[in-house]
């Protein structure tokens, strides 16, 4: 299964009407390039400002999440984000030419149809992901909203829902996603609700200027008498529409797609206000009564522990037998003392490596750098790091030892801390294209106690010196 990040092959437009706005929207998601990220441009406003989907940047959840930066603002963002992250699309563009996402069918799935439409480009960045290795937790008392994060074995994104609204209607509902492969057939199509009681409240607030009753679930509690519907469709600008309330229920407009249709629709707003976290999640979250402002308050957190993650030091586990011992390294590394600069190898897979130099004072180069302060010279570490990818390299060709490795090109050469006796250095590499013609292009990073120490871009070339010594069968 490719781990590597996609963007639409093209853009793909929708228009519609803004829910509380009222107002007429054109909506395109566009391709964008590696490591982009979900972003709104304005198109509308001079100078087509962009907002990033980013918690930091949300300025309010009343019945929907929006976005501001500057003077640019984006109302309604969950249902298209979630369409966009539940189609497993790592970067994208959004227009609008307005302020407000349409609310279409009150539901992802016309963003998910135009999504599959355009198709999928695969990009070369690798897809980042929020691994989650311990329980997150989250309360809100006040609003009655719990909300919890737990690792997962298999690494799936994992959604549980609970809702409990002390309806006669609704009662108590569950909904579960068991994998973002779900969210396009389970969970994409349920649409928003609203209770009946509601309606008023919110036009009187100047909210659902664009609310249809084609567009929402709408939930009835209690009977209704013919003057006070009257009065509720007025308000709505809907005089014209026949309603039928039969009881308690769901109002004869629409019919629902699952019997806990709800409740998928909440869950429905947690992958989209999920996906302002900015990476794809590995871990089982589970929610009681969650809403906007619980969903993105919760994505503050997560974008916490990306913080702390990025922080943490990198573990390795030394304590195993490595791949590659010393005799190992020397059939297949021309160097001899004082240049063999690698102990060991750990890992080898198909497109990266880990390498092993224990420091210590006996190294030749610490009697002149410096006597009295030894240093590891930042050249021998690049050197270190370059006999690991040698190795990778090397283990390619069947003859290992009647070949060697040269330098083409070393790049974005940075070092961030000293290296000094008694430090183990673990050097991580990775393949950054496939090998062409002996040609080997690798990025690495040096370790010590799991903090990077230097890192850099390395070309080398595979050149076979001499003929095998071995006859053929």
């Amino acid at each position: 299964m490719s781990t590597k990040q996609r963007t639409l092959k093209k853009s793909v437009s929708l228009s519609g009407i803004g829910l509380h706005t009222g107002e007429t929207v054109k909506l395109t998601i566009n391709p964008a390039p590696d490591n982009h990220g979900y972003k709104f441009r304005r198109t509308d406003i001079e100078g087509q400002p962009v907002i990033p989907a980013d918690p930091q940047y949300v300025v309010s959840t009343q019945r929907g999440t929006t976005l501001k930066k500057g003077d640019a603002v984006v109302h309604t963002t969950e249902h298209v984000l979630s369409a966009i992250y539940g189609c497993k699309v790592d970067n994208a563009l959004i227009d609008v030419d307005g302020a407000e996402i349409p609310i279409l069918d009150g539901s992802a799935q016309p963003f998910v149809e135009a999504i599959l439409e355009a198709g999928f480009e695969e990009q070369e960045a690798e897809r980042q992901y929020l691994v989650l290795t311990e329980n997150i937790t989250y309360e809100d008392k006040e609003k009655n909203i719990e909300m919890l994060a737990v690792p997962t074995d298999g690494g799936e994104f994992r959604i549980t829902v609970m809702v409990d609204y002390n309806s006669p209607v609704l009662g108590t509902q569950h909904a579960s996603m068991y994998s973002l492969n779900d969210f396009t057939k389970e969970i994409s199509s349920c649409r928003t609700f609203v209770f009946l009681k509601e309606l008023s409240q919110l036009a009187q607030a100047g909210l659902i200027k664009g609310g249809d009753l084609d567009n929402a679930i709408v939930l009835v509690e209690r009977e209704y008498s013919d003057d006070e519907i009257s009065e509720i469709l007025k308000m709505l600008g809907k005089e014209d529409q026949k309603v039928k309330i039969e009881g308690i229920g769901v109002l004869n407009t629409v019919k629902l797609k699952f019997e806990n249709e709800p409740a998928r629709h909440k869950l429905l707003d947690i992958v989209g206000d999920l996906a302002l976290v900015g990476k794809f999640i590995r871990g089982h979250i589970l929610a009681a009564r969650p809403g906007h402002y619980g969903n993105v308050e919760f994505a503050k957190i997560l974008r916490e522990v990306i913080k702390q993650q990025k922080n943490a030091p990198v573990q390795f586990d030394l304590s195993k037998d490595p791949l590659y011992d010393i005799n190992d390294i020397t059939s297949m590394l021309p160097h001899r003392y004082p240049f063999l600069l690698i102990d060991k190898i750990m890992e080898k897979t198909e497109e990266s490596i880990i390498g092993v130099k224990n420091v210590t004072l006996n190294e030749p180069y610490f009697q002149g750098h410096f006597p009295g302060n030894p240093v590891m010279p930042g050249v021998l570490q690049i050197e270190a790091m370059a006999q690991v990818g040698g190795i990778f390299a090397l283990s390619t060709v069947p003859d290992p030892e009647n070949y060697s490795t040269y330098f083409l090109k070393i790049d974005k050469v940075r070092f961030k801390q000293k290296v000094l006796p008694g430090d183990t250095v673990v050097f991580s590499l990775k393949l950054e294209s496939p090998i062409r013609r002996g040609l080997v292009h690798m990025s690495g990073i040096a370790y010590v106690n799991g903090k990077p120490v230097c890192e850099a871009e390395m070309m080398a070339q595979v050149v076979k010196e001499r003929e095998s010594s071995m006859t053929p069968a």
